[in-house]
C-alpha cells in the first residue's frame, strides 16, 4: 500500500469520513552553500520525497490531528495558549498561528499526515511539512495568501514556535518547487527565476554519511562574524557593499592585511560560490552538465579548504566520486556531516554506489545511506 492509500485508510477508520489531500516537498540545494546570510544566491529544488496530509474541517474550534509516521494523535485549540508539547504538532499549530496573524481565516480541521523525507539528511521535512499545511488552510479557507508569504508563515513557524532561527530558502523551495527547474533565489532581494534541470542521462543521488560533528551551530556563528566582519572592512572603502555578496574578489584582496587570515579565506570562499551559482545557471541554460559537475567540486574544495565545514567522512566520499568518474559532487548543507549530492552518468551510478558502500563502510565501520532523489513540484492540491 502507498503512503497516500494508507493515509486515506487511517483518515476514514479514525475520522469516520474522508477529507483532502494535500502535499509539499522536501528540498536539495545544487550549489550556494553559506551564501543565504550573505546576501548571495542559492538554488534549490523541490525534490519527490516529501508530507501528504489528510485535512478536513470540522466545525469545532480544534485541530484533531494524528501522525502516521509517529503513531500519535493530539488535539489542540488554535489560541496562543494552546500550543501542543509533541514537536510535531507545534509545526502543525505554527501554521495555524501565523496565518491568523496575517488575517487568514483559520477553523478547526481534522488531518493526517506521513512523509518520506530521510531524517537528519539535510532535506528540510520541517519545511515539507510547514508548506504542506500553510497551502492547505490557505486553499480550504480561501485566504487568497500569495506564495511568497506562505513560505514566510513557514520560516516564522520555525522562528516562533519550534526555535530554529532559519533562513526562507527551505520553505521557498518548497512552497515554489517546479518539476524539471531548480530555482535562483537571491537572498538579498528575494528575486527569484527559474532554470532547466533535465539531466537525462545523469542521475542526483545523495550518499548520506549518517554522522553529524557537534561543531556545527558554535562553528556557524563563528563563520558568519568572520564575513560580516570582511565585509566591514571592504566597506570602508566601497561603502556600497551591504552584504559580502556585493564585494568583488580585487576589493577582499585591497583589506588583506587588515582582517585575519581566517576572516580573509571564509570571504574569498563566499564571493567565489556566488559566482559559481551564476557560472551553473549559465550551464544549465546551455544544457552543459559538465560545467555544472565541476562548479559542484570546486563549491566542495571551498567547503572544505577555505570555509572549514567539512570533515574526514566528507571529503572521503567526495574523493571518491572523483575517482569514479563521478560528474559533480559536493558536501550539501551547513557541513560537519549530512550528505554529499552528487551528479552521476546513469552508465557510472552502479559502479560508484558500490564502491562508495563497500569502501566508506570498510573505513568508517558503518554503510552510507543512498537516497536518488529527482527534481519534482512543491506545495500542491492532490
Amino acid at each position: 500500500m502507498d503512503m497516500k492509500e494508507r493515509i486515506c485508510e487511517k483518515f476514514r477508520s479514525l475520522f469516520g469520513t474522508d477529507g483532502e489531500l494535500f502535499a509539499s516537498a522536501g528540498r536539495i540545494n545544487l550549489i550556494g552553500e553559506h551564501t543565504d546570510y550573505n546576501g548571495g544566491y542559492v538554488f534549490p529544488g523541490a525534490i519527490d520525497k516529501g508530507i501528504i496530509a489528510e485535512i478536513k474541517v470540522n466545525g469545532t474550534g480544534k485541530v484533531r490531528a494524528y501522525s502516521l509516521d509517529y503513531d500519535e494523535y493530539v488535539e489542540f485549540g488554535l489560541e496562543e495558549k494552546d500550543k501542543p508539547s509533541q514537536s510535531w504538532a507545534c509545526y502543525i499549530f505554527g501554521v495555524c498561528r501565523e496565518t491568523a496573524k496575517r488575517g487568514g481565516k483559520v477553523e478547526g480541521f481534522d488531518t493526517m499526515f506521513a512523509g518520506d523525507v530521510p531524517l537528519g539528511a539535510g532535506l528540510s521535512s520541517s519545511a515539507a511539512l510547514e508548506s504542506t499545511y500553510a497551502f492547505a488552510l490557505n486553499t480550504l479557507f480561501d485566504n487568497g495568501i500569495d506564495k511568497f508569504e506562505l513560505a514566510k508563515i513557514g520560516q516564522s513557524t520555525e522562528h516562533n514556535y519550534c526555535g530554529v532561527n532559519c533562513g526562507i530558502m527551505d520553505q521557498f523551495a518548497s512552497v515554489f518547487g517546479k518539476k524539471g527547474a531548480l530555482i535562483r533565489l537571491n537572498c538579498k532581494t528575494l528575486e527569484y527565476k527559474y532554470f532547466p534541470f533535465d539531466p537525462v542521462g545523469y542521475k542526483l543521488v545523495l550518499v548520506d554519511s549518517c554522522v553529524k560533528h557537534e561543531l556545527a551551530s558554535s562553528a556557524y556563528n563563528k563563520r558568519r562574524a568572520s564575513c560580516e566582519n570582511a565585509a566591514a572592512a571592504i566597506r570602508r572603502n566601497h561603502p556600497e557593499v551591504e552584504f559580502l555578496s556585493d564585494a568583488k574578489r580585487v576589493w577582499l584582496e585591497e583589506v588583506r592585511s587588515e582582517i585575519p587570515e581566517e576572516d580573509f579565506l571564509r570571504a574569498k570562499y563566499v564571493i567565489g560560490e556566488v559566482q559559481r551559482v551564476l557560472d551553473v545557471c549559465d550551464a544549465l541554460e546551455r544544457g552543459d552538465y559538465e560545467t555544472v559537475g565541476e562548479m559542484m567540486y570546486q563549491t566542495h574544495f571551498g567547503l572544505s579548504r577555505l570555509y572549514e565545514v567539512s570533515c574526514e567522512e566528507l571529503d572521503f566520499l567526495n574523493r571518491l566520486a572523483r575517482k569514479c568518474d563521478v560528474t559533480g559532487s559536493r558536501v550539501m548543507g551547513g557541513g560537519f556531516g549530512g550528505c554529499t549530492i552528487n551528479l552521476v552518468k546513469e552508465e557510472l551510478y552502479d559502479d560508484f554506489i558500490g564502491q562508495a558502500k563497500e569502501k566508506f563502510t570498510a573505513k568508517f565501520g558503518h554503510e552510507p545511506k543512498i537516497y536518488d532523489v529527482v527534481i519534482s513540484d512543491g506545495a500542491r492540491r492532490l
